[in-house]
């Protein structure tokens, strides 16, 4: 027997569209092939094995094509395969961000561009974006793959053409540098970071998750979600790649109105703060994120004055 239960997930951003649970019926009636994923829980739910690759991509694929009207994405095989509403929410409160010096009105249309630090090879963030509020986006990574793949997904959905566009960083060691040129005014920049700092450390949180999620010891892990070496450790892990993305975004200061990224290790903030104070940023924001058991934050922030904030063209 199916359960019905539409319970919200209220730890999610207001206007989110998958505040509720995943309405199966109807992410199968527009991706059928999802169907083959879904079964029963014990608890009389229905669910998808969250720690099969390929489950949790055609749920992502069937939640585009429903919710978003994305008709053709895909990602090579090993690649990040990010869980649809927490991204959605990163989106949501960009944009309350960009409202406060609006008038309290969410800005929307293709006036408002977006930079996307490490688009990945799913592009997910862009495509939400523009999806949801009409946004432009400038999506980057170092991976010559993963900027062919989004290409594809690009040139597979022409809602998105005209919308996105795509970098690939040459030199590895730079964030902003190569990518942003004099004549560039960027509304904000985004970025999920690598989280570890070395791939040993990676295999063991991945082992770890993948043993909860089927509970039982996993020695030889699939990551449910994927993920390719750059995407989820680089040297100096999450701190390391913060910090380098701060002391760049003081060369750019007057070319973005808000800097942003995710920070999942909370023990992180108190350095990134500090960092911030030395570069001398004016404001500093700190947004609070949540989804499922998994809590983690925005931190923006701006180099420009509050008068200068409200001036920036929306």
């Amino acid at each position: 027997m199916k359960a019905n239960d539409n319970s919200e997930k209220n730890i999610l951003h207001p206007r989110n569209l998958h505040r509720n649970r995943y309405d199966f019926e109807k992410l199968i009636s527009n991706c059928p092939e999802l169907k083959a994923f879904v079964s029963i829980n014990k608890h009389g739910i229905e669910t998808i094995d969250f720690s099969n690759p390929l489950a949790v991509k055609t749920l992502n694929k069937a939640l585009l094509q429903t919710y978003y009207d994305i008709q053709n994405w895909d990602i090579p095989k090993n690649y990040l395969c990010p869980p649809i509403p927490g991204r959605a929410d990163y989106i949501h409160y960009i944009a309350d961000l960009l409202a406060e010096t609006n008038n309290g009105i969410v800005p929307k249309g293709n006036s408002v561009l977006g930079l996307d630090i490490g688009t990945g090879a799913n592009l997910i963030y862009p495509i939400l974006g523009h999806c949801i509020y009409d946004w432009s986006f400038v999506g980057t990574d170092i991976d010559k793959k993963a900027i062919e793949n989004c290409s594809r997904i690009i040139e597979n959905n022409p809602r998105l053409i005209d919308a996105i566009s795509l970098q690939q960083q040459t030199e590895s060691r730079f964030i902003f540098k190569n990518i942003i040129i004099p004549e560039d005014r960027f509304t904000f920049t985004m970025c999920n970071p690598p989280f570890h700092a070395s791939a040993e450390e990676a295999n063991k949180s991945a082992s770890r998750k993948v043993s909860n999620l089927k509970e039982k010891r996993n020695t030889n892990p699939v990551l449910n979600f994927g993920g390719h070496n750059a995407e989820l450790w680089c040297n100096g892990g999450e701190i390391g790649f913060v910090t380098q993305m701060i002391y760049e975004s003081a060369k750019y200061a007057s070319q973005c109105l808000w800097f942003t990224t995710l920070v999942s290790k909370k023990e992180n903030l108190s350095s990134i703060y500090k960092i911030l104070k030395k570069v001398n940023a004016v404001s500093v924001k700190t947004i609070d994120m949540a989804q499922g058991q998994k809590n983690s934050r925005i931190v923006a922030w701006s180099f420009l004055s509050e008068a200068e904030q409200k001036a920036w063209e929306l």
